[in-house]
């Protein structure tokens, strides 16, 4: 069932990754930007339930594309709004103008989520560790709240 969330203007997109999967995040990613170009990255780390660090930086044209590339693949993919179907203990949010995709959606089909195989839970763990990668690699700037 798609998300009732209204898409970003043209050819722009969001990624936004959440650990843990449930409870009061602990740790959250999000990259912004457009295709083709560089896009911002931010990491937010609460380090107590009232204090919070950030750290921004760019990444780069070309990663931009390939992490565009990969998070693609999870179109289709199963979703569920309570249980980590994937087991790798993180949300992932996906929004452009013509996908809007996440693993805590409402999931049209409830069979499909007893139908998980394997690979797409691979899949799904090396995209996230991908967008993980990205985050240590360019936000190390300190940022203002």
């Amino acid at each position: 069932m798609p998300r009732a969330v209204a898409p970003p203007p043209s050819n722009e997109f969001e990624i936004r990754l959440t650990k843990p999967f449930s409870g009061p995040p602990k740790h959250t990613i999000e990259v912004i930007g457009s295709p083709n170009r560089s896009a911002s990255i931010r990491t937010t780390t609460h380090t107590s339930p009232t204090q919070t660090t950030h750290k921004t930086g760019d990444v780069p044209a070309d990663d931009v594309q390939e992490l565009l590339r990969l998070v693609s693949e999870l179109r289709g993919f199963p979703s569920h709004p309570s249980k980590d179907i994937y087991e790798k203990d993180v949300k992932v949010d996906f929004n452009t103008f013509e996908i809007q995709w996440g693993n805590e959606e409402e999931e049209s089909s409830p069979d499909s989520v007893k139908e998980i195989a394997g690979e797409q839970k691979e899949d799904f763990g090396r995209i996230a560790e991908s967008i993980e990668a990205l985050a240590r690699t360019f936000a190390k700037k300190d940022a203002a709240v």
